[in-house]
């Protein structure tokens, strides 16, 4: 008798091991995972201008170091550094502040 292989959502096997929408540990997950797109859309738009950490890094005033860092984790960098990255990409970006039920959006 062969074994059969259950499949289960991604969301279900997160709430199980991380823990459901509301809780502290996921809302910590889901604002980390959040971060590190943002590392990756950097990482992205830098390299479809073909220019590189380093090239990025003068055109912003930072060392490639700084670039680097930014782009595989955000979590450290200032907000003005990584805006001057997105402008120094021609990138647009937009925030969202969510106050309770209330999106506010710039």
């Amino acid at each position: 008798m062969a074994n059969k292989l259950k499949t289960v959502s991604i969301d279900k096997m997160i709430d199980k091991h991380i823990g459901k929408r509301g809780t502290k540990k996921r809302e910590t997950f889901e604002n980390e995972l959040r971060i590190d797109l943002l590392g990756d859309a950097i990482r992205k738009a830098r390299q479809e201008r073909n220019l590189t950490q380093e090239q990025l890094g003068e055109l912003v005033g930072v060392q490639k170091a700084q670039i680097s860092k930014i782009e595989n984790s955000v979590k450290n960098a200032r907000i003005e550094t990584i805006i001057k990255v997105f402008d120094a990409l021609g990138a647009k970006i937009n925030f969202t502040v969510v106050l309770g039920k209330q999106k506010l959006a710039f």
